[in-house]
C-alpha cells in the first residue's frame, strides 16, 4: 500500500472539516455530500496547479460547497449569532490559512471551519 500524498493529506482533512460542519448543521445529505465531492475534485486541480496554495484548501472547499448550496437550496451556514435577520456566515480569510466562519454584520469570528458545531451548541449530536 503507497503512502498518503500531502496533496491527498490536504484533501482529505478539508473534505472532513466541510463534512462536520454539514454534519452540525444537519445538511449532510447525500446530494451534499456529492457537492463536497465536486467542491475537492476542482480543488484537487487547483492545488495541482498551485502546491503552495495547499493551506487554503479548507476555505476554498467550505466557500464552494456554500456557494453551491446557495444556488441549489438556499444559504448555508445561518448565522447563529444574529437571531433576528437569518444570513449566512462567510469564510475568512477568503484566500489564507486557518480559515473561520464569521458574522460580515457582527464582525465576530463564529467557529473555525470544522468547528461549527461548537458555535451551534452541538447540534451534531
Amino acid at each position: 500500500m503507497e503512502p498518503i500524498t500531502p496533496l491527498e493529506q490536504t484533501l482529505h482533512a478539508a473534505r472532513a472539516l466541510v463534512l462536520a460542519d454539514l454534519v452540525a448543521g444537519r445538511v449532510a445529505e447525500a446530494d451534499v455530500v456529492s457537492l463536497v465531492e465536486e467542491a475537492v475534485t476542482q480543488r484537487r486541480w487547483w492545488v495541482e496547479q498551485w502546491p503552495e496554495g495547499a493551506p487554503y484548501v479548507a476555505g476554498l472547499v467550505a466557500q464552494d460547497v456554500q456557494d453551491a448550496l446557495l444556488e441549489r437550496y438556499g444559504r448555508w451556514p445561518l448565522c447563529p449569532v444574529c437571531g433576528d435577520d437569518p444570513h449566512a456566515l462567510d469564510v475568512d480569510p477568503v484566500l489564507g490559512a486557518d480559515p473561520h466562519w464569521v458574522c460580515g454584520e457582527a464582525g465576530v469570528k463564529v467557529a473555525a471551519v470544522g468547528s461549527l458545531s461548537e458555535a451551534l451548541g452541538g447540534a451534531s449530536s
